[in-house]
This record gives C-alpha cells, structure tokens and sequence, in this order.
C-alpha cells in the first residue's frame, strides 16, 4: 500500500529539530546536505510508525518555499498519546492540549515543537 500524503516543513534548526522528532518517534529515513555548507540541509525525510512521514529541509530565502520556520500543523496517528506527549514536552515541545478522550472518539494531545510547528497525536483514525 502506498501511503500518498506526507506533511512538509522549513526549519531554521535542522539537527535540533531532527533530535526532537527522533524523540517523539519518528525515525531518519535521509538527509541531504548542501555540499558547499552542510549545515543547510536540502532535503530530508522521516518516517512515522503507523505509515507516511514528513519532508523537510532548512528555511532558505533563494527558493519559493516556505521562507519562515513554524508554520505548520500535522496530525500523527499514535498507539500511545500519553507518551508521545510526555516525550514531546520532555524534549522541548510546548503544550497546547494535554491529553484527554475526544467526543468524536480517540484520545488526543497537541504540542508546539522547538520552532512552533503545532502537532497533535491521536489515537483517532478519520476515515
């Protein structure tokens, strides 16, 4: 099964943001660094558990990209919110939702990450 949708983000920090998307669970599928300065990543890739990832590269003025880090929202389905959450808020993240059961179903919890990005974990599958 391919899984066709992936949520894409700019980042000013790139390694510190991959080091806290390690730490909620997500694991390094690649990195592509600029070879004149390895500190800008080009391109990079991660996967989450229950399918898809996310894409990703530095925040960068000399494309028609997203010019500003923190303006993304993704929603990850997850086993265990509580502890995506607690792993999230212990690396750095910023509660918006602690974790409670939804009215529609699920349980749910939303984080800002170290650049503002919002995410919410979910046991909650729409379909």
């Amino acid at each position: 099964m391919t899984v066709g949708i992936w949520a894409t983000f700019a980042f000013s920090d790139v390694d510190k943001s991959i080091e806290w998307l390690k730490t909620i669970g997500f694991t390094e599928h690649s990195v592509y660094r600029n070879e004149a300065d390895p500190t800008i990543v080009e391109h990079a890739e991660m996967l989450w558990p229950a399918g898809g990832g996310i894409m990703f590269g530095s925040v960068r003025h000399d494309t028609d990209w997203p010019k500003v880090a923190g303006v993304g929202a993704t929603y990850l389905i997850c086993d265990d919110v509580d502890k995506t959450y607690d792993s999230a808020i212990a690396a750095g993240g910023a509660s918006m939702r602690t974790p409670r059961d939804e009215g529609y179903g699920g349980r749910g919890a939303a984080v800002r990450d170290l650049e503002g990005n919002v995410w919410s974990f979910g046991t909650y599958q729409p379909a």
